[in-house]
């Protein structure tokens, strides 16, 4: 009896064996993963979707994207003042790429996607206060914690970290940016709607930020991720709009900047 009570998991560990061996299903895990692509128009003023492709509704890093939510947090907590106010010194323990290496003021912040000037607002902020204002934002999983026991969620939570959001949830934020409708000053409005770059699309003005970042999670994930998420402005019409990239090719410009430069090109196609 001891021998047939043995069996099935005998017989459990050849089969195991077998498609170990022969490289069956077991292995798939180590699989790549699929690219994900969304593009999604919404009327600014009544949230109708007027074009929608792929999948809108996976969370994903914000990376650089969060700048539009740090401009409202920073003008709103008083870090912030105008377009050229404050205006920052580069200091070596920033430790930034050359190009990254200069005076920095809130419009090239966000023209130039200056990292360090984000964690220096982040800095003089402190870790609840940003945990508040995201949090009253609902900005995607509102989770602003960073890597688990590094204690670096006020420098890296939206960078492939803690933080994510969906395209949906991109375009929702930014109505109510644009409607004055977050709960933040007047100013904190306005400002963010003033530094965010300006870009043109045949007769469509546009004002919109690109993120980049890799997804390397210990090495598996092998993509990087590009978004362009905005607002633009033709004959009196207002619409807002997210795209995003995730894959695992290679362009000769970072994938944020990529996606940026295919929407230019598609958006008269894909709104009338």
């Amino acid at each position: 009896m001891r021998n047939i009570d043995r069996l099935p998991f005998i017989l459990a560990a050849v089969l195991f064996l077998l498609a170990w061996l022969l490289g069956f299903p077991m292995r798939a895990q180590s699989a790549p993963l699929g690219d994900i692509q969304c593009t999604l128009i919404a009327d600014a003023q009544s949230g109708k979707t007027l074009y929608q492709d792929g999948v809108c509704d996976q969370r994903f890093s914000p990376a650089s994207t969060f700048k539009v939510p740090l401009a409202l947090i920073g003008y709103d907590a008083g870090i912030l003042t105008d377009e050229h106010t404050p205006s920052w010194d580069y200091k070596p323990e920033f430790n930034a790429v050359k190009r990254d290496q200069k005076t920095v003021d809130p419009v090239t912040w966000e023209r130039d996607s200056i990292i360090w000037f984000s964690r220096e607002i982040t800095r003089r902020l402190g870790s609840e206060k940003l945990a508040g204002y995201v949090s009253k934002f609902s900005y995607g999983n509102s989770d602003v914690s960073g890597n688990p026991g590094k204690d670096d969620g006020l420098t890296h939570s939206w960078v492939n970290s803690s933080l994510k959001i969906t395209p949906v949830e991109q375009v929702a934020f930014l109505r109510q940016l644009l409607a004055g409708k977050m709960p933040v000053s007047a100013k904190a409005h306005d400002m963010t709607r003033a530094i965010i770059p300006s870009f043109k699309a045949s007769d469509w003005t546009v004002q919109g930020k690109t993120g980049t970042t890799g997804l390397g999670e210990g090495g598996k994930d092998k993509r990087s991720l590009g978004w362009f998420v905005g607002w633009a402005q033709k004959d009196g019409r207002q619409i807002v709009f997210a795209r995003l990239v995730v894959d695992t090719k290679r362009s000769d410009m970072p994938k944020g900047p990529a996606t940026r430069a295919a929407f230019l090109r598609d958006l008269p196609q894909l709104v009338d």
